[in-house]
């Protein structure tokens, strides 16, 4: 009877992975199986992908948990299982199915328990390396995330986990770009915190207010936040994506150069038990720019209207979003009051106008200030208040984005002059 060894059983498993086939194609399991079927390659073959698989689990910050990575690629994976109980139909599939979902966590429990020592031992010219066995990088196999670490009730956690947070890209990340006809992760989202904005309680309130009826399935508007520049209406959508992406939320960018392609990205996400805001960043419109007519048709419904698990949230500098010029009210059409109507109705659309306009003097003064106890500067408040008021008169009106510029270059300073 002929034996298999541990290291040569485990690439067989990896490469007759089913429903979870998908991970093969990430990089770390995808160096793992190259390293585990060198078994019988030449040494420098063998080094090579033993270093290879070592720095990308270091990239990973994995190097300390082998199964924490592996675990993780196939939570992340979106696949028929993963979609099924993300729509909450996982109880509709075949047994089969089911059988090849308990059989591809089993296996990839099994890889992930490989040790570095035990790839050594099964090594066919381990004799060839020498002192170099010795000197190899070592990981540590560690333990799979919670989801994985009861193989008896694990179909039952990732079926929880994919109806609460979606699957594939969904599950692992909360921001979006619309690009090229497609919907591409952020990897690196803005991470600001709704309690680290300082002012606009009440506007900010009512955006906190619509998101959380939104995701509660109540009534609630496409929202559109306008008014000065540097108040914050940017980082209020950011902010309140930040706070409940846990809840369910997620964020696409769209550039309103694209709102043609709105059907389309409806069409991606329509079916995806999650909420999305379709988020729309300094929107407005020259006078002789039709998209606008997009958007609208997009706001009210049509051929083009959004899914139920979709809002739209736009912000802009203007509260007419149409620029208009005193050409355009004397103007040579017959209809002209028509025409004036026509440029101001756009912003209307939205169910929600949320105005953010430039603070007085005591509000950016208070702004400062909540800034600089946050910030523990050691300033007294009227020589903090008059350098404060010098800044915004030089930077050309006053702003919370003036105001934490100010604090910034304050602490710059200070660190600088200690």
């Amino acid at each position: 009877m002929v034996f298999m060894n541990v290291t040569k059983e485990a690439a067989l498993l990896m490469s007759s992975l089913s429903i979870y086939k998908d991970i093969m194609n990430r990089t770390v399991p995808k160096a793992y199986f190259e390293l585990l079927k060198s078994l019988d390659k030449p040494v420098f073959e063998f080094t090579k992908a033993w270093g290879s698989f070592f720095a990308l689990l270091c990239d990973r910050n994995c190097a300390d948990s082998l199964a924490q990575c592996l675990t993780e690629a196939a939570l992340f994976d979106e696949n028929a299982f993963s979609r099924a109980a993300a729509a909450g139909k996982e109880k509709d599939l075949p047994s089969e199915v089911i059988s090849a979902v308990r059989r591809d966590i089993s296996a990839i429990k099994r890889i992930s328990t490989i040790t570095p020592e035990r790839i050594l031992d099964d090594y066919l010219y381990r004799d060839e390396l020498g002192a170099v066995a010795n000197s190899l990088p070592r990981w540590k196999t560690g333990t799979p995330i919670k989801e994985f670490s009861d193989e008896d009730s694990a179909i039952d956690c990732l079926a929880d986990y994919y109806k609460r947070s979606g699957c594939g890209m969904f599950a692992r990340y909360r921001a979006f770009i619309w690009r090229d006809k497609s919907i591409e992760p952020v990897i690196h989202p803005d991470n600001t915190d709704i309690t680290a904005l300082k002012g606009y309680q009440i506007p900010r309130g009512l955006v906190v207010e619509n998101t959380t009826a939104f995701l509660n399935g109540a009534e609630c508007n496409n929202c559109l936040l306008y008014g000065d520049r540097g108040t914050g209406k940017s980082s209020t959508v950011k902010a309140v994506l930040n706070k409940y992406y846990t809840d369910g939320l997620r964020l696409i960018e769209m550039p309103k150069d694209k709102l043609e392609e709105f059907p389309i990205l409806v069409d991606r996400i329509a079916a995806v038990p999650l909420k999305f805001i379709i988020f729309i960043d300094d929107l407005s419109f020259s006078n002789d720019d039709n998209t606008y007519a997009r958007l609208k048709a997009v706001l009210e419904g049509g051929i083009a209207a959004k899914p139920a698990n979709t809002l739209i949230y736009a912000t802009s500098n203007r509260r007419h979003l149409i620029k208009e010029n005193f050409a355009d009210r004397a103007g040579d059409e017959v209809h002209r009051n028509d025409a004036i109507q026509e440029s101001l109705s756009l912003s209307d659309r939205f169910g929600l106008s949320i105005n953010f306009s430039k603070p007085d003097k005591e509000q950016y003064l208070e702004i400062v200030r909540s800034l600089a106890k946050e910030k523990n500067l050691n300033i007294g408040v009227d020589q903090l208040e008059k350098e404060a008021e010098r800044w915004a008169i030089r930077r050309g009106g006053r702003s919370p984005r003036c105001a934490k510029q100010f604090i910034s270059a304050k602490q710059a300073n200070l660190i600088h002059n200690s």
